[in-house]
This record gives structure tokens, C-alpha cells and sequence, in this order.
């Protein structure tokens, strides 16, 4: 419950980061609970995200980000079908950190149709198969105004939970189990993302890309790691 609560302050300041902080903990406390459980419990983060800056959604990319999403999703249940935990959270790293390199080597990437739709598919694969899709979302979006960044991925989260919730649930992925730890730690990311009012007006813009960066990072280290000990 602690490290949920975190994780909702972490995400109501950045836009991102409740699931990179919260699923190394819960794959080693309880791995039955991913991904189901983080599917669901960022929808009602994201729904709150979406209606306090609303009027900062960048509707193009939120489009064509849905529409790769579809594809992904089908692939990421068969990768999820396929794959050992271990190999899937190693591939996840992986397309992280590839993500962030070339985000360090290239001096940004245009939001446009066809770069939407890529990173649309990406999130489908890593957003079903383990629960985090906040990374190459905030990578192209990295170099936007922290209220956008904030806006659009929680729109997107929104619309990626309930695809990527569906295809577990059809799928066979989706346990009682997973429903109830979501209830459990409803109230704990509420709180998180309440707390977070008192932290996002202080990010300047400036800091955004360092921190976006650094956490997509983070999150990589962390999930190849996790695979590698696994194996």
C-alpha cells in the first residue's frame, strides 16, 4: 500500500511512473498480481489525470497512439502466452532502454501520425505483457509542456487499460486474485495521486525531459534485472 501511494505521487507530478514504481514490488511480493492488477488500478488514476488538465490533451497523437495500440495488444497477449516471466520482463527492459538511447543520440521525435502509431504499438506489447506503457509514451512526448506530457498520457493510459484489460480478460489473464489486490490498493493510489497537487506545479519545464529520462532508465535496469535473477 506504501509503495502504491508513491507511485500515484509519483505519476500525479509527471505523468508517468505509478507502475515502474509499483511492479518490481509487486512481481516479487505477489507475482500473480501482474499485470492483471496494474492494468486495472492506473484506470481510475488516469481518469482523474485526464479531468484535471483536460484542456492540455493533444488529441492527434492520442488518436494514432490508439490505433497502434490495437495490434500491439494482440501481440503482447501472445507474447504473454509464450513467454517465461523471466524472458518477458528481459525483452521489456530492453525495448526501454533502447528507447531512451535513442532518445539521447536523436534530438526528438515529431509527434505525428506515423510516430504515434509505432509508439500505439509498442505500448500495446509492453503495456499487456507487463504492465508498463508509460515510457515510450513520455519518450515522444518528452520534450512537450509538462501539462500536456501529464494530459495525454493519462488519456492514453485510459484508453490502453480498458484494450489491454479486455484482451487479459477474454485472454484467461485476468484472476479473481487481480480484482481484489485492485480494490485493496484503490484507496492507497487515490491518496498518492492527492498528495501529488503539492508537487507538480513545482517541476519547471526544463526538468521534465532529465526526469522522464531518467526513470524510463530506471525502469529498464530494473526489468532486465528482474528477468535476469529469474532465469
Amino acid at each position: 500500500m506504501l509503495i502504491v501511494l508513491l507511485g500515484g505521487m509519483v505519476q500525479g507530478s509527471i505523468g508517468f511512473g505509478l507502475n515502474l514504481v509499483v511492479v518490481p514490488v509487486l512481481a516479487v511480493l505477489i507475482p500473480g498480481s501482474v499485470p492483471g492488477s496494474m492494468v486495472l488500478i492506473s484506470m481510475p488514476m488516469t481518469l482523474f489525470m485526464l479531468l484535471r488538465e483536460h484542456h492540455a490533451i493533444d488529441w492527434l497523437g492520442v488518436r494514432w497512439i490508439a490505433v497502434g495500440r490495437i495490434p500491439g495488444t494482440v501481440l503482447g497477449v501472445l507474447i504473454v502466452t509464450a513467454l517465461a516471466d523471466a524472458q518477458l520482463a528481459i525483452m521489456v527492459g530492453v525495448v526501454i532502454l533502447l528507447g531512451v538511447f535513442a532518445s539521447l543520440v536523436h534530438p526528438g521525435f515529431a509527434v505525428h501520425p506515423r510516430s504515434a502509431a509505432v509508439v500505439g504499438t509498442i505500448c500495446g506489447v509492453t503495456g499487456t505483457a507487463a504492465g508498463v506503457d508509460g515510457p515510450p509514451i513520455a519518450l515522444l512526448y518528452q520534450r512537450a509542456e509538462p501539462h500536456t506530457l501529464r494530459a495525454t498520457l493519462a488519456t492514453c493510459f485510459l484508453i490502453g487499460g480498458a484494450v489491454s484489460g479486455t484482451a487479459l480478460a477474454i485472454s484467461g489473464k485476468l484472476t479473481g486474485e487481480q480484482l481484489q489486490l485492485t480494490a485493496i490498493l484503490l484507496g492507497p493510489m487515490l491518496l498518492g495521486l492527492g498528495l501529488s497537487r503539492f508537487v507538480l506545479h513545482r517541476i519547471p519545464p526544463a526538468a521534465l525531459r532529465p526526469i522522464v529520462l531518467g526513470f524510463a532508465t530506471i525502469a529498464g535496469l530494473i526489468a532486465i534485472g528482474r528477468g535476469l535473477t529469474s532465469i
